[in-house]
């Protein structure tokens, strides 16, 4: 199967319903009014693009219509497709990893699958001839290590890790100085996803940051924020406070095949200025996918 044809595939839920509604609109189409308009920001805000964006979207489509004396149902919608992609270019998509070793902290609240996305990444990474470390610094939660350990297994990569509510800088800085002893190219790392509250995650994300840029401070950095696509806007807030206490640089959007809300992705990128990097799109070690604007856009509409 194809990458468009992954992603379609994977989007399925979310095509489906926008098939039925801004799909409908374009088959049947009759002229642009007042009407057009409103219809579409209504779809666009079930889609759960947010009523900013869907409103913001309406109305460049509007001056693109009006400029560019647009009349066809098929150049409309690929004015919108142009529009919806210039949302999400918001910066580089590619993960920055020129620096050995370098580093990928990855944050999110616990069940957004932040240990998932990583045994993923960690797999993909390993095939394209990267030497990955993992490290199990979430050691708050019961169980977390061992749930990345058997990541580790599965992908056939190294872990470095303590004991349950270990200090999580201390095992970062284990793991810093195991890829320099094993000239790993990337350190992927595990964070606690929820503490007793903001403050004590944010000083326990600060403690990391801090440890990292004391002891390779050169290396390339990756912040990448894994945020559930079923949770919809409420994941747009978890977004916003987690870019505020802890340096985001990319997201990861999980679970996209089982919602019919996908356009949270074109939410949280416009809102936040954010790029994507990833999404998830299935059960597969092959289904987190690395985000693609266009192709993600086409496969909507």
């Amino acid at each position: 199967m194809g990458f468009f044809e992954r992603i379609r595939q994977g989007l399925s839920k979310t095509r489906h319903a926008m098939q039925s509604t801004i799909g409908g609109m374009f088959a049947g189409f009759h002229g642009i009014d007042d009407d057009f308009y409103d219809d579409l920001e209504e779809s666009l805000i079930l889609a759960d693009l947010g009523v900013d964006t869907a409103v913001r979207a309406v109305e460049e489509l509007r001056e693109r219509v009006n400029m560019q004396h647009l009349k066809s149902g098929d150049e409309v919608r690929e004015a919108l497709k142009d529009i919806l992609a210039g949302m999400l270019d918001v910066g580089d998509t590619a993960l920055r990893m020129s620096t050995r070793p370098s580093v990928i902290l990855v944050i999110g609240v616990n069940g957004v699958g932040k240990t998932t996305t990583i045994g993923k990444l960690a797999a993909q990474l390993k095939a394209d001839g990267k030497k990955v470390l993992l490290c199990a610094a979430d050691t708050f939660r019961a169980a977390a290590a061992d749930q990345l350990e058997i990541w580790s297994e599965r992908a056939g990569v190294d872990i470095i890790r303590q004991h349950e509510g270990a200090d999580p800088a201390a095992v970062v800085f284990d793991a810093i100085s195991a890829a320099r002893a094993r000239a790993s190219d990337v350190i992927l790392c595990d964070t606690a996803g929820r503490l007793h509250n903001k403050q004590n995650l944010m000083n326990e994300l600060g403690k990391i940051s801090r440890i990292i840029d004391r002891e390779l401070p050169d290396a390339d950095k990756e912040v990448l924020l894994v945020l559930d696509g079923t949770t919809g806007q409420n994941g747009l807030m978890q977004a916003r406070q987690f870019s505020e206490i802890a340096g985001v640089t990319g997201m990861v959007l999980t679970k996209l095949d089982g919602t019919a809300k996908g356009g949270i992705v074109i939410a949280v990128a416009d809102a936040l200025k954010i790029p994507v990097k990833y999404i998830g799109v299935g059960e597969g070690i092959d289904d987190l996918m690395p985000f693609e604007a266009r192709e993600f856009v086409d496969a909507l509409l």
